[in-house]
């Protein structure tokens, strides 16, 4: 995901400018976004991606996130920004500014849910995670029960 951009963004460094920039409702999700403060996924703000800036994206989750104030109401190119996200495996979650400055609970929870049900990109190896009492008290604490003639 890192480094997928075009010249023109990159050269430009809109990014930049925008995380200077940020309007009142953006600055205010990522007070509650940064430092993996949901869910301890990494979200980024401003970042580039082909020929787009999301507003914010968690890499690990495919999760774009959108604050739109009243200029995308109806907008054709929103939508085809979203079609092109959603092909490169993004799913994408949109709030308007006032959404975000007036229900910022709702918000967290919509995001927490996408969050909860996207798998983890890594899943855990067998019983990895369980108690350890939980594994030596079981009558094959190993994983693998020994084959037959092994340990003996």
């Amino acid at each position: 995901m890192k480094g997928q951009t075009n010249s023109f963004v990159l050269g430009q460094q809109l990014q930049r400018d925008l995380r200077r920039n940020m309007t009142d409702a953006e600055r205010t999700l990522w007070h509650k976004l940064r430092g993996k403060q949901m869910v301890t996924h990494k979200f980024r703000r401003q970042h580039p991606y082909g020929n787009f800036i999301l507003d914010f994206v968690c890499l690990d989750a495919m999760l774009v996130i959108e604050v739109d104030g009243g200029q995308h109401a109806d907008s054709g190119k929103d939508a085809e920004r979203d079609a092109a996200l959603v092909s490169a495996g993004f799913r994408i979650l949109r709030f308007w500014n006032n959404q975000v400055l007036n229900e910022m609970d709702a918000v967290l929870e919509v995001i927490g849910r996408h969050l909860e049900t996207h798998p983890h990109p890594n899943p855990p190896l067998e019983r990895e995670g369980t108690n350890a009492r939980d594994i030596l008290d079981s009558p094959h604490p190993h994983p693998s029960p020994p084959l037959e003639g092994e340990g003996t």
